[in-house]
């Protein structure tokens, strides 16, 4: 598997899915990584590590559809196979989403289709929910809506703030994401309706 990240900050995720490929879990090869943020710790990580490493700041255009299309370029060159959100905290436009259809993956952290958008560990406390965790799921055009591959449970605790839920959910994600890219990276797989299922 081919496999592009895409993030913003300290790319927790994107260390764990190359801890994974370095372990050899996962069959993949990160073809590039990218960040819209030049002062973000996981694009510095990247470079350490040797990858292929882009910054494109978002702030460097006049528009969100010539940013996009800078990064499209930049992936049409490393010609991944999928494409993984790792903390990356920009809306992808349709346009962008239908050149790469069903090989984006995002992760959120909770159950969906229990609160999407930001802050979801916050909506979880604040609703009073015995149970969380996180969802990687492919991308479509509507936000955390697209077919799911996994979820896993995170308790909340009566004592739980966002913070502390989100420190537990996070070390969910790191075997979440991964899962799911194994998943993709073995085939067999086809999608029906909103899930992910064997073909």
């Amino acid at each position: 598997m081919r496999l592009a990240i895409l993030l913003s900050g300290r790319g927790s995720n994107f260390a764990a899915i190359q801890d994974a490929i370095v372990r050899g879990e996962l069959d993949a090869e990160i073809v590039c990584v990218i960040s819209n943020r030049p002062n973000a710790a996981g694009i510095e990580r990247a470079r350490a590590l040797g990858l292929t490493a882009h910054v494109i700041d978002h702030r460097s255009f006049d528009s969100r559809e010539a940013h996009e299309s800078e990064v499209l370029r930049v992936l049409a060159d490393a010609r991944p196979d999928f494409i993984a959100l790792a903390g990356y905290m920009r809306l992808l436009s349709p346009a962008f989403i239908a050149a790469y259809p069903m090989r984006i993956l995002n992760i959120h952290p909770s159950l969906l289709p229990a609160f999407p958008g930001v802050d979801a560990q916050a909506q979880a406390i604040a609703y009073g929910v015995k149970v969380s965790g996180c969802t990687v799921h492919l991308v479509d055009e509507n936000l955390d809506a697209g077919p799911i591959i996994v979820q896993r449970v995170v308790a909340v605790r009566d004592d739980d703030d966002a913070s502390s839920l989100s420190a537990r959910i996070l070390d969910e994600e790191h075997i979440a994401y991964v899962d799911a890219l194994k998943k993709l990276a073995e085939g067999g797989y086809r999608i029906d309706g909103r899930r992910v299922v064997p073909a």
